[in-house]
Formats: structure tokens, C-alpha cells, sequence
């Protein structure tokens, strides 16, 4: 199986399925004499794990985070780093019934057309189960680039229909759907709930602002700062849709309302508006980069739905089990993650030319 890793100088590779005795991580690519513990890790992988609240899945896992290599007396090495996260908390017999039963919504179909066999507990390697060993990459990013004053924040913006009205940075972490507005979190974690009850799901917006960025960042033409950050965002399975900056609302404007203008601030030059999200030409700009995703409804839901089987047999459907009725709670830390690890490898390429 290709395609399980990520990155060109500061480089993750993923493994292991949400069924099996342990996913991980490893990453090669690692500044040494950097200062990393386990509790670094972990203080991230808390934020993404399941059964934090009734917003998200019921299944209870510690995801302890243990680190295998590459770090000596609490300093990396510059040697591979692997990161081990043992599951604890299975419960395969709830997907029996769905061993040849193509889930809507899922990649049950599309990996067995390509394998010919497929891991049925819980969608094996296509879980986003396995978006916890991006985090724990995330978290060591996140030390280095915060080192260098580069800081990433992501929040929930909508669920459903319910937008936020107000940006708060430090209510982020004080509700359970992770939003910026205390206010329409009350009415966020209400829809929720409705679509819970009815046995169904509901999407969101999850907006992220990068902080600290250099200008620089970036190569083009085929490896552009957007372009990485898109490969490494829609790499989430739950992603359908990204924009920087004004994104859509481009389409609105003329060029005289979309330019930004360039301005001496400080004996810095800078621009005096930011529709481009921080990016031109695909090189950061040291604006603040800022960026939108569209995250789908989860495809578990109790609600009966129609299907066929393995041979083409019509069958109707009730997902059971322990699901996320919505998933941008616990997808916030997965998209700074990635955010993170990319502007990390970037960073490094960068330098590697300076």
C-alpha cells in the first residue's frame, strides 16, 4: 500500500489499522538537541481522542503516546522518532455484520476495488482512527515551530447552519465544539444533539489561522505553500473543500477589491488588507495565513439506509456502534497537525537553500 507518507526533509509515515493492536508514526527528518517529552505528545493527542464529551464518539481510548526512538536524555537525536499508540478499547464485533456490506459513505467499496480485500473492522486503515499518529507528529512540529514564533490555531466556524459571530482565541478549548463564539456553541452543541437523537449526522466549517509565518515559505511551481498545505489537508478523508484567504468569495470580487496593496509599516513592508490569506505565488508573504475547510457529516448514522453487498445483493442498512455525531470537535487538532508538519518541512526547506 503507497501513499503513506508524508513530506519531503521532515518526513511521517503512518501505520496500523483502528482494529489492530497499535497505530504509530514515525518521522524521520528531526532537528536533534530539540526538547520533546512524551507529556508534549500527549497534551495534543488528548485534544483528538474519543469520549470527551456527548458531541463525539462514546469508544474510550487513552491513546497513550510512547515513544520508541530517536530521543536521549529528553533531547531528539536527529534519528527516526516512533511514536506507538496502542488500541485499547476495540470492539470488532460490532462490524461482523458489515463484512460484506459496502457502508455508504465509507471506502469499503473503492478498497476493494483496488486490493481486493478489505479491513471490515471499522474501516481498518481508512479509520480516522489513524488521524491520531498525524497528531502526534503535529505535536512535535508544533514545539519546533513554536521555537521559531510560528503558532497555529484552528476552531470550529460553523456546524450545520449555526456560524460563529465572534472570534474568542482563548474559548476554543473552554466548550466541546471547540468554536471561537461561547455563544453559538450552546446552539452548535443543540444541533448536534438533534441530529444525534435522529439517528443521523451533521458537518461544519473549521477555520484555521497560522501566526508568525515568515515570508518565504514555499516552492514553486508544482510545490507552492497552498499547494502542500491542500495535499496535506485532503489528505483528511473527512475534507471536502478548502479556501484561503477570501477563498469563494474571489468570484464576487474585482481585482481593485482583491489586491492587496502594499504598504511600509514599521520598517517592514506589508499589505494593508489580507484577501490572499497570507500566500502569493504560493510563498507565504508573513502575513497571517488563513485558510477554511468544509468537513462532511460523518457516514456512520443509525438512520436506516439502502445499500447492496459484496455480490450486488440490495440490503438496507443501520450503522451500529460508537460514532461521532459530528466530527469537527476532534477534527481542530487533526487539521493543525497537518498544518503544522507541512510549514515544519517547509520550513527546513527553506532554510536548506538560505
Amino acid at each position: 500500500m503507497a501513499g503513506n507518507t508524508f513530506g519531503q526533509l521532515f518526513r511521517m509515515t503512518t501505520f496500523g489499522e483502528s482494529h489492530g493492536p497499535a497505530i504509530g508514526v514515525v518521522l524521520d527528518g528531526v532537528p536533534p538537541n530539540i526538547e520533546l517529552s512524551e507529556a508534549d505528545i500527549q497534551a495534543e493527542l488528548d485534544r483528538r481522542k474519543p469520549g470527551q464529551s456527548s458531541v463525539t464518539t462514546p469508544r474510550k481510548e487513552e491513546d497513550k503516546a510512547e515513544i520508541l526512538s530517536g530521543l536521549f536524555e529528553g533531547k531528539t537525536t536527529g534519528a527516526p522518532l516512533a511514536i506507538l499508540i496502542r488500541n485499547t478499547n476495540q470492539e470488532s464485533k460490532d462490524y461482523n455484520h458489515l463484512k460484506d456490506i459496502f457502508r455508504p459513505g465509507h471506502a469499503d467499496f473503492t478498497y476493494t476495488e483496488k486490493y481486493g480485500i478489505r479491513d471490515y473492522r471499522g474501516g481498518g486503515r481508512s479509520s480516522g482512527r489513524e488521524t491520531a499518529c498525524r497528531v502526534a507528529a503535529g505535536a512535535v512540529a508544533k514545539k519546533i515551530l513554536h521555537s521559531l514564533g510560528i503558532r497555529t490555531v484552528a476552531y470550529t466556524k460553523a456546524v450545520g447552519t449555526v456560524q460563529a459571530q465572534t472570534i474568542d482565541l482563548n474559548a476554543i478549548e473552554k466548550n466541546p465544539v471547540r468554536t471561537c463564539d461561547p455563544v453559538a456553541a450552546e446552539k452548535m452543541i443543540k444541533l448536534i444533539e438533534e441530529a444525534k437523537a435522529a439517528g443521523d449526522s451533521v458537518g461544519g466549517i473549521v477555520e484555521a489561522v497560522v501566526q508568525g509565518c515568515p515570508a518565504g515559505l514555499g516552492d514553486p511551481v508544482f510545490d507552492k505553500l497552498n499547494a502542500r498545505l491542500a495535499q496535506a489537508l485532503f489528505s483528511i478523508a473527512t475534507i471536502k473543500a478548502l479556501e484561503f484567504g477570501e477563498g469563494f468569495g474571489v468570484s464576487q470580487m474585482r481585482g481593485s477589491e482583491n489586491n492587496d496593496a502594499f504598504l511600509q509599516k514599521n520598517g517592514t513592508i506589508t499589505t494593508a488588507t489580507n484577501h490572499a490569506g497570507g500566500i502569493l505565488g504560493g510563498i507565504s508573504n508573513g502575513n497571517d495565513i488563513i485558510l477554511r475547510v468544509a468537513v462532511k457529516p460523518p457516514s456512520s448514522i443509525s438512520k436506516r439506509q439502502t445499500t447492496v453487498t459484496a455480490e450486488g445483493k440490495d440490503r438496507e442498512l443501520e450503522v451500529k456502534g460508537r460514532h461521532d455525531p459530528c466530527l469537527c470537535p476532534r477534527i481542530v487538532p487533526v487539521i493543525e497537525a497537518m498544518i503544522n508538519v507541512t510549514l515544519l518541512d517547509c520550513w527546513l526547506i527553506q532554510k536548506s537553500i538560505q
